[in-house]
């Protein structure tokens, strides 16, 4: 009698893993990470000649099924150029479900913020962000995850926000939960806590999923734009400008009547302190309307200072 090796174990576990594509239109390549209940492939999709990432239920079980599909419905609703696409969805002939999606190329948001981007560019990230939240809000969808690590970044300006298995649907709310209680749109019962610890909202965090809104998103963004103003660590001090301080403030309220209302009007007032303008946060005093204009024209103010200096130089020159 011959004992397998641990390695060996280890190998026939991981076979034993992994999903079973005979018969689909797909090519498994690799394993690109791990989302929510499922892992995510890269795989060649024969029909159309591209590559996708298919999501793969770990195991089978129906409620698991439901989500996983209920996952895919939710991004599948939400055309837009800043959420993925959902190619496909069905069972694979292990009985696994799956959905096929498109495969997202670039960076995570964390990562860019470790690779040191200048702040107007990650705010200009931001705003394609908290865009594409508000077409989701717009459409009765709350996130309920966003962080820097559910934020893609492409090669080619793209900006992708990820991971939608713990969304609420408002349109759905209100079902009974499989408990009896009263649920969200995902079956969430109330005192469910769904979320990342440190950017969940308090009522959030807290498990008031009736209380949960657009606003828990607006904190969410919060402390995305924190993490921006403290060299990318969410539980660092921020520094910055006063005037986008104050607007990371207001977003993380600790009572949501206190936040942003949507999501669209906290990118209004980031765009607003990027164009040089006043923001609807920040209360300005002589000093910070002066600097800000000194920001604003910088360009005409050099120009105007050097033209200054070389009259003055030139009545000097002439005068001697």
């Amino acid at each position: 009698m011959s004992w397998l090796s641990d390695g060996a174990v280890d190998r026939l576990r991981q076979a034993a893993s992994e999903p079973d594509f005979t018969g689909t239109r797909y090519e498994p390549v690799e394993r690109v990470g791990r989302g929510g209940m499922g892992t995510v492939y890269r795989a060649r999709d024969r029909d159309l000649a591209r590559e996708v990432a298919v999501k793969v239920l770990d195991a089978a079980h129906p409620d698991a099924e439901r989500r996983l599909l209920r996952e895919a419905r939710v991004i599948a609703r939400l055309e837009h150029p800043g959420i993925v696409p959902v190619h496909d969805a069905g069972t694979l002939p292990d009985g696994r479900v799956f959905y096929a999606m498109r495969l997202v190329r670039g960076s995570r948001l964390d990562e860019e913020l470790a690779s040191g981007r200048p702040l107007p560019e990650l705010l200009r990230i931001f705003e394609r962000v908290c865009d594409a939240v508000a077409f989701a809000h717009a459409h009765g969808v709350i996130h309920r995850d966003l962080k820097p690590e559910n934020v893609m970044v492409g090669p080619f300006g793209e900006v992708l926000v990820m991971d939608w298995g713990v969304a609420k649907v408002v349109a759905e709310e209100g079902a009974e939960g499989a408990d009896g209680g009263r649920a969200d749109g995902g079956g969430t019962s109330h005192g469910t806590v769904l979320g990342t610890p440190g950017f969940m909202a308090p009522e959030q965090a807290r498990g008031e999923v009736d209380r949960v809104d657009e606003r828990a998103d607006v904190y969410a963004l919060g402390r995305i734009l924190r993490a921006f103003l403290a060299g990318g660590d969410p539980a660092g001090e921020p520094a910055g400008p006063r005037a986008l301080l104050a607007v990371c403030d207001k977003a993380l309220a600790p009572d949501p009547r206190e936040r942003y209302a949507s999501a669209r009007e906290l990118a209004a007032d980031v765009g607003r302190y990027l164009d040089g303008l006043p923001v609807s946060a920040h209360r300005e005093g002589p000093v910070d309307r002066l600097r800000r204009f000194g920001r604003r024209y910088r360009v005409a103010i050099l120009l105007v200072l050097a033209y200054v200096v070389m009259r003055v130089l030139l009545l000097l020159w002439t005068g001697l």
